[in-house]
């Protein structure tokens, strides 16, 4: 049901949740926008579609079969096994879905690990590594849009300048 939020525009932007306890009303972007946002939503099955389409990529798995993606034999987004730096500060169990992106300098890692915006966060392990990690039920806070562009630099991080120069002029962004 719709709260009313004052005029007759805007009275569908808004949903009304009613139970015993409370009543809220919180903005809901008109349904177009809406129904785009929730259908971009990003999944981790697209880190692995959107890792292969990048040139030259191989994949090998690690030791508990997890994916590893590398270009010239260099990775690019690994996923961890559970690793003691990784953990629930509640609960102490090692996150069983963390995913390594690298990116390209110390700078780009804190924008995205600073940035409370993103779910991308870092350990003390990986002090002094250019890369984030991000866990596997956080993936969907990015659009699909936001991860293209995320395993895209993680690859040109990683890529051979020949390799990232060309990847870069076939797509018009240098």
């Amino acid at each position: 049901m719709p709260c009313r939020a004052g005029s007759e525009g805007l009275r569908d932007t808004f949903d009304i949740d009613l139970t015993e306890a409370h009543r809220t009303c919180r903005f809901r972007p008109p349904a177009a926008a809406y129904a785009d946002s929730v259908a971009a939503r990003a999944r981790v099955e697209d880190i692995h579609t959107l890792a292969t389409a990048m040139p030259h990529v191989t994949v090998i798995h690690g030791s508990q079969d997890n994916p590893i993606y590398q270009v010239g034999g260099k990775s690019f987004i690994f996923f961890r096994t559970p690793r003691p730096d990784a953990v629930d500060p509640r609960t102490g169990e090692r996150y069983p879905d963390v995913i390594v992106f690298w990116v390209a300098s110390e700078a780009d890692k804190q924008a995205l690990v600073q940035d409370r915006s993103t779910p991308f966060f870092t350990t003390a392990h990986f002090d002094g590594h250019p890369s984030v990690l991000i866990r596997a039920t956080r993936i969907r806070e990015l659009s699909r849009t936001e991860l293209t562009e995320h395993v895209q630099d993680a690859w040109l991080a990683r890529a051979s300048p020949s390799r990232a120069a060309a990847w870069l002029r076939a797509h018009e962004l240098r």
